[in-house]
């Protein structure tokens, strides 16, 4: 068994798609009708046969109220590996990225926050 699509929950898929391909820099990979919403799914430009990331609408008032207090209670919704944290740090601050916390330490690992303007904390980290 393995992992082949997550989901985040966001507020608008146009918006959400425009960030994580064009501001991140994810590849879509799908994106097809499904009823009033679409399924969208992105990859990892180097892993385009790998996991999906499927941007899920938040219409439902259970998955918006839990993606509202994940957010104000300072807790990202899902986690991205990145090779050069600070680098990856400094690309994103350059295309205006709002970051909650700065790269930090944090054991064998460097974590940094940011926000995705979709709803949702991001939390990038370096191993």
């Amino acid at each position: 068994m393995k992992i082949i699509v997550t989901s985040i929950f966001v507020e608008d898929q146009d918006k959400a798609l425009e960030f994580y391909s064009e501001t991140l820099g994810f590849v879509k990979k799908h994106d097809v009708p499904a009823g009033e919403f679409r399924w969208i799914t992105l990859v990892s430009p180097d892993e385009q046969d790998g996991t999906e990331l499927l941007l899920e609408p938040n219409n439902h008032p259970a998955a918006k109220e839990y993606q509202q207090k994940l957010f104000a209670d300072g807790i990202p919704a899902t986690m991205f590996g990145v090779a050069d944290i600070r680098t990856e740090y400094k690309r994103l601050m350059e295309k205006g990225v709002k970051f909650t916390m700065e790269p930090t330490e944090m054991g064998e690992v460097t974590i940094a926050v940011f926000d995705d303007t979709c709803g949702n904390l991001i939390q990038i980290v370096q191993k």
